[in-house]
């Protein structure tokens, strides 16, 4: 479906059903230079069973018009306006990588609306190398090529894919390398109120992270966990770009956590 957000069409994909505000629903944002196909399978199971779903392309992004965020601090209010455009009042927060910043900077903003709160391959910021901000604002083609080398952990490296015949890492080449890479990575890179927000937090939050993350390492994302009391998914052999090279195991985990949350919600 569209919606306009402030004066922008922004395309949103809701798992292949009608988007219904009556029932809980989940909000997917991606991570730099991604857009939705990041929650492909994770957005199609919630879809089917009992949620709706929000998977929007960012600003700038992919299928949605509108200027890239050059702040993560500003997207927090965008976000807002999103969910009030979409008619949800609350909803359960999924972020990956900067997407999740983004969902920290809605809680600050209005943390009513955060149902629930789940960090996928991220931390509470994210440093950025210079040099591949540098190489993305010359050619986002070699930036997404690096960030594919890097990004994907070593089963994706070996042509490993949840959907036979099609390859991840390809795939996620292209959609980057027609992204706006530069000003994500240099919103990231700027963005140093993680912790303080983290530090606020009072609706359940989970961390789904990955061992082999070199973007944002195990570590980071651990104390992540440790600052907003979460014990956190650790997938084995799965790098930083996480619902795509392990999709499957990314959507145990955020089922078993978001149910978990709405079974409480329904027996209080």
């Amino acid at each position: 479906m569209e919606l306009i957000i402030q004066n922008a069409p922004v395309y949103v994909a809701t798992g292949g059903k009608d988007f219904d505000p009556n029932l809980p629903t989940v909000l997917f944002l991606h991570g730099s230079g991604g857009d939705h196909r990041t929650w492909a399978l994770q957005t199609r199971w919630f879809a089917y069973h009992g949620y709706s779903v929000l998977a929007p392309d960012l600003p700038g992004h992919s299928l949605s018009g509108g200027e890239a965020f050059t702040s993560i601090e500003e997207s927090g209010p965008w976000v807002s306006d999103f969910l009030d455009a979409a008619g949800v009042t609350s909803a359960h927060i999924v972020g990956h990588s900067q997407g999740f910043l983004s969902g920290l900077e809605l809680y600050k903003t209005a943390p009513q609306k955060c149902r629930s709160m789940c960090a996928v391959a991220t931390a509470a910021a994210i440093p950025v190398n210079q040099a591949l901000i540098d190489t993305a604002k010359n050619s986002s083609d070699k930036a997404a090529q690096m960030m594919c080398n890097w990004g994907f952990g070593p089963r994706a490296h070996m042509g490993a894919s949840s959907v036979p015949g099609m390859q991840p890492i390809a795939i996620s080449r292209a959609i980057m390398s027609r992204n706006p890479l530069a000003a994500d990575l240099q919103a990231c890179a700027d963005y140093t109120g993680g912790d303080a927000v983290a530090k606020l937090i009072k609706c359940p939050v989970h961390t789904i992270l990955a061992t082999d993350d070199k973007m944002t390492p195990l570590k980071a994302g651990k104390a992540l966990a440790q600052e907003v009391g979460a014990a956190p998914t650790i997938i084995q052999g799965a790098g930083h770009m996480l619902p795509l090279e392990a999709p499957k195991e990314t959507l145990i985990a955020l089922r078993a956590f978001i149910e978990t949350v709405e079974n409480q919600r329904a027996a209080a």
